[in-house]
């Protein structure tokens, strides 16, 4: 009977479950047992009644109302608070599974797990609470593998990693290039440069090439010579070599902004003001940067991922555009969803963090609404990727995302966990005929 997948697999499958129930409270020795019994079937009768969830997943769950009925018996916490992990449990699968089209590989997949999870649970009738607690952990690392593994997710995720690798590097390197040049007497065009330009240089290199590849060395080792050329020029000898060594540093400068996909006019406008504050500081008598500082700095940029600090992330300027250029890659199958939405209240920048994985919502992007699944969330928890059936990925900022909460353009599919409403629809039942609880 539990083999059978068909709706008429499920109507089947709710009826032994309502007769085992009726054996069950014969046998039952108090009151409470048997009120017990009756609200956790009750629960089990609404979740096999959800549409939304495809029967043979339906079946799966149904297998669970002994062994839960079971755990409810010695254990009050699981009637008594939605916290207790075979309610959690329940209510994850059952989220990631509501509108959810099992026929595909992917699944399959979800289903085998969820299949796993049961007979588990089946395996290890006396363990109790533990048990729910052990297979609700590993279902959660299996969802947050499942859910990016289908191929254009999957390589959505692995962009949207890496422009959270580089807009985080290009913060810190920032933050960390302010520090070392605190107490240098170093010119504000100079120091514009290297924290709005050549940070992001940095970051870009650092992701595309590795942080130690000779090419992102020598782009760090360009910001010290930056540096030092920009300081004055007392003696001779050093006047001489910034002749020598300034071609070859203009150089250095233009590759690294092409890096960066900047236009051509915006690089010569970058050089133009480098040249001239370099030419200026050549000529003047103020105090000259020592050698031993310039040194330092060369040491800290050249490990600076050692020093970096995670201050100061914020929402950026993000679109497909500037992802394809910043990083060299294909970004056609992300939206980046960078406008919209309302101030957030700080309980909704909580509740933005708290979302979780594999959970059904519905977006209004654009005039245009969309359900969407939440099918990622980067290490930081900065970035958010949200997956459509139809292939597309909506890629949303932590700030962003709070916002379209706010204003209600991103709602939650569901607006009460599974074991919520379906504890709910129990104690309807039971309020308008009692009798049932002790029949």
């Amino acid at each position: 009977m539990y083999e059978d997948y068909s709706p008429a697999g499920v109507a089947r499958v709710a009826v032994d479950l309502r007769e085992k129930t009726t054996e069950l409270k014969k046998k039952a020795e108090t009151k409470g047992e048997k009120a017990t019994i009756e609200i956790v079937a009750l629960m089990f009768q609404a979740i096999l009644a959800e549409d939304r969830i495809p029967p043979g997943i339906r079946v799966w769950f149904a297998r669970l109302q002994m062994p839960v009925l079971r755990v409810a018996l010695e254990d009050p916490d699981f009637l008594g608070t939605t916290t207790h992990p075979a309610r959690l449990l329940i209510d994850r699968m059952g989220s990631c599974v509501m509108g959810f089209d099992s026929t595909g590989v992917q699944g399959n997949a979800m289903e085998l797990e969820i299949k796993r999870i049961v007979q588990v649970i089946e395996q290890y009738p006396e363990t109790g609470k533990k048990v729910y607690q052990v297979v609700y952990e590993e279902f959660q690392k299996f969802l947050s593998k499942f859910l990016t593994e289908k191929g254009a997710t999957q390589k959505v995720v692995s962009v949207a990693q890496q422009v959270e690798q580089k807009e985080t590097l290009a913060i810190q390197y920032t933050i960390e290039m302010r520090n070392m040049l605190k107490d240098m007497p170093v010119r504000d065009e100079i120091r514009e440069f290297l924290f709005k330009v050549w940070a992001e240089v940095l970051a870009v290199a650092a992701v595309r090439k590795g942080p130690q590849h000779k090419d992102t060395l020598t782009l760090k080792k360009s910001a010290t010579d930056l540096v030092w050329a920009a300081s004055a020029k007392p003696n001779r000898a050093d006047r001489a070599r910034v002749i020598q060594d300034l071609p070859n540093l203009l150089l250095r400068l233009r590759s690294g902004m092409t890096l960066l996909a900047m236009a051509p006019s915006e690089q010569d406008a970058h050089i133009k003001t480098v040249s001239d504050t370099l030419a200026d500081a050549f000529l003047s008598k103020t105090q000259a940067i020592p050698q031993a500082k310039i040194d330092a700095m060369a040491q800290r940029l050249g490990n600076l991922e050692d020093f970096v600090s995670e201050d100061g992330m914020g929402d950026l300027p993000l679109d497909a555009e500037s992802i394809e250029m910043m990083l060299g890659i294909d970004a056609s199958a992300i939206e980046v969803v960078g406008n919209g939405g309302s101030k957030p209240t700080a309980a909704m920048m909580a509740w933005a963090q708290e979302l979780q994985l594999g959970s059904w919502f519905t977006l209004d992007h654009n005039n245009q609404i969309t359900q969407v699944q939440f099918a990622w969330r980067s290490e930081r928890k900065h970035l958010n990727l949200f997956a459509a059936t139809s292939g597309k990925s909506f890629l949303i900022q932590g700030g962003r995302l709070a916002a379209y909460l706010q204003a209600g353009l991103l709602l939650p599919q569901e607006e009460e966990t599974l074991t919520v409403r379906a504890t709910r629809d129990a104690l309807s039942k039971i309020e308008a005929n009692p009798e049932r609880l002790l029949a």
